[in-house]
């Protein structure tokens, strides 16, 4: 038998070397994914929307006439009593005289203490004639009962009696009347003088209820019309939540349903109970312009009120509303799901590859999914799987 050299040795060997180099190198290497555990547990099924607080009985104190409220001195989070001070209505300032506006204001005045006068002497005049035409009667009387004088004499003397003493009740009116025209006419002058000095006639407006100031809505001093909101009075330890949820998700909410808050700001979740689902739906512009109908759902908060003592009105918090519960369900996270046509599908790591598995999906809710059939626990799913993930890959869980 020849011998064989050692240098054809050596290059046997390198050459199977590099084959197996170039072999390694086009080898498709194994993908790493992220896996999870099919487990068996309860499944919860919750709304998920965020929310925020109310007071549930608030007190918006309004401006009950026009005129120049005072500056509320009351802050945010003040506290008041029922028949506290909120604020002063005072008279809105006249308006502006001009030159000839003044001018003409001064001679109305100078007509009207001229009719005063006027009225004044035609009232003197009444009375003259009156007391004429009583002395007048009084003769033709005395006259008749001598005979000298005849009935209708006397009846001409009563006539012009009559005529005369209503002749002086008009004159007293003219003259009242001229009197009230010339304060008129001095009450409009007067608007303007500010030498005066007598403190203009107000209106107080007081809070209806004790409570806590929520906000001030109008805090300087202006000129308000009837019905102007001045402050909102509350009670902030007596707070609910406004949870506003798809019409479609709302059906399945149920008065009682507890309610998980959270990203409330405080150190853990809150425990809160549905109330009542309003009965009336709303539209609203989604974040992506679309179109939905939703509804509010009111929650109360269960948990000790020493959890959340600065939780405040208007607060922004997430709620989970469970609206179902299915005990020993096989779950599995949301994101190892995917639809090939009208079926559920996920890929389970066996033997180190992805194999395609159908599943039934009896509820997603959130992050998870409960299962009825395709998966037994402690299977593992690939989560999320990327467009290089086929069956028979190679695949290693990172």
């Amino acid at each position: 038998m020849a011998k064989v050299s050692p240098s054809r040795i050596v290059v046997a060997l390198l050459a199977v070397c590099i084959v197996g180099a170039v072999i390694w190198s086009f080898w498709p290497n194994p993908i790493p994914v992220e896996t999870a555990s099919a487990t068996r547990g309860t499944f919860v099924a919750t709304v998920d929307e965020d929310g925020k607080t109310r007071v549930r009985e608030r007190f918006v104190v309004a401006s009950p006439l026009a005129g120049r409220t005072t500056r509320v001195e009351l802050d945010a989070g003040d506290h008041v009593k029922a028949g506290d001070v909120i604020a002063s209505i005072l008279p809105s300032p006249a308006p502006f005289l001009d030159p000839r506006a003044r001018r003409e204001a001064e001679e109305r005045l100078g007509a009207a203490e001229a009719a005063l006068d006027r009225a004044k002497a035609t009232m003197e005049r009444a009375n003259v004639v009156l007391n004429q035409a009583d002395r007048d009667l009084s003769r033709a009387r005395a006259l008749l009962e001598r005979g000298v004088s005849t009935v209708k004499a006397v009846e001409q003397a009563e006539l012009a009696h009559h005529v005369a003493d209503r002749d002086v009740s008009a004159a007293n009116f003219q003259y009242h009347a001229a009197q009230h025209a010339v304060e008129q006419a001095k009450a409009l002058l007067a608007l303007y003088d500010r030498s005066t000095g007598t403190p203009p006639e107000s209106f107080e407006v007081v809070a209806p209820v004790a409570g806590e100031i929520i906000r001030v809505l109008q805090e300087s001093e202006t000129i308000v019309q009837p019905g102007t909101p001045l402050v909102e009075i509350g009670d902030c330890c007596n707070l609910e939540i406004v949870v506003d949820v798809l019409s479609t998700d709302a059906v399945e909410i149920e008065k009682g349903d507890r309610v998980i808050i959270e990203h409330w700001g405080g150190p853990k979740p809150l425990e809160g109970q549905v109330r009542t689902v309003e009965p009336g739906g709303f539209t609203k512009i989604s974040t992506l312009g679309v179109e939905e109908q939703r509804a509010n759902v009111i929650i109360d908060i269960v948990s000790p009120r020493k959890e959340w003592l600065d939780l405040g009105d208007a607060y922004q918090i997430d709620a989970r509303i469970e609206v179902l519960a299915i005990d020993d369900a096989l779950i599995v996270p949301s994101g190892a799901l995917f639809r090939q046509g009208k079926e559920w599908n996920t890929y389970v790591v066996r033997d180190g590859r992805a194999e395609l598995r159908p599943v039934e999906v009896l509820r997603r809710s959130g992050g998870v999914a409960a299962l009825s059939a395709g998966l037994e626990p402690g299977e593992q799913v690939i989560v999320y799987p990327s467009d290089s993930i086929a069956p028979g890959v190679r695949v290693v869980p990172r």
